[in-house]
């Protein structure tokens, strides 16, 4: 299928499908991190708050990792830096970005970072879920040529669509984390860890029948943070268990 990722125009303006669903993302992932927080004490006034901080912090993370590891075209073209409608986000840097936002959020705002991230973690994958499509109609992040009967005829030839495959990777894992969240009282971090575990487990294999992969030396970048990023997981969790708070102790505490 082919599509030059418009959705449509107003006059002199022009709407495409990327930015619709990442502003869909956001808008739908707040929805669920509101109601979910609801059933650990967070109230929803707090989601939203926490959101002005990670979301900014998320896109501008991920397009400057982009344009980092693309900076030989983007020394190139300065002018094309700022437009991310065009494409060109790196979702290991948006969540560099988010972290490090809501890290600073619980410092200054003396809110518990572990039960937020939590709350969070199903809506990032839920978002990443949808975002993925973005990827569809700007005809990007496709894999190589296969005769594989879900091929998808994408710049000139049937590909592996990659971005479909972690968009259902992402959906499975939403669900995952959403039952883990929702288990009977556990340590503050786990879903965190179960995040940073199973994405980068899944995007790990995804990444290797990629065409455009942002390259570190010989090495795929996706590749090289997906290893690190399980080896975190599997830390926060062994952290976690020894040292954090369940729960039940921040319920007595009545975060608000």
């Amino acid at each position: 299928m082919n599509t030059n990722g418009i959705a449509f125009t107003l006059g002199p303006l022009t709407v495409k499908w990327y930015g619709i669903l990442i502003a869909s993302a956001m808008a739908i992932g707040l929805f669920l991190a509101a109601r979910e927080g609801k059933k650990k004490g967070i109230v929803s006034d707090d989601i939203l708050d926490v959101g002005l901080w990670v979301l900014p912090a998320a896109v501008i993370g991920a397009r400057i990792y982009y344009v980092l590891f693309s900076w030989d075209y983007y020394s190139a073209h300065p002018g094309e830096i700022i437009k991310i409608w065009h494409g060109g986000m790196a979702i290991h840097g948006g969540l560099i970005g988010a972290i490090l936002a809501g890290i600073l959020y619980g410092k200054l705002k003396k809110k518990p970072f572990w039960l937020f991230a939590d709350v969070a973690m199903p809506s990032v994958a839920l978002g990443q879920a949808i975002g993925r499509w973005g990827n569809f109609f700007n005809q990007e992040a496709y894999g190589y040529e296969t005769d594989l009967p879900w091929a998808m005829y994408i710049d000139g030839a049937y590909r592996h669509p990659t971005f479909l495959y972690e968009s259902i990777w992402d959906l499975g894992l939403c669900l995952l984390l959403l039952w883990y969240l929702n288990r009977p009282p556990q340590r503050q971090g786990y879903v965190l860890a179960l995040y940073a575990f199973g994405y980068s487990l899944g995007r790990f294999f995804i990444e290797q029948l990629r065409t455009d992969s942002l390259m570190f030396g010989p090495f795929r970048m996706a590749m090289v943070i997906s290893v690190a990023g399980m080896a975190v997981g599997v830390a926060i969790f062994l952290w976690q268990r020894n040292h954090g708070k369940d729960y039940a102790y921040l319920l007595k505490e009545k975060v608000k």
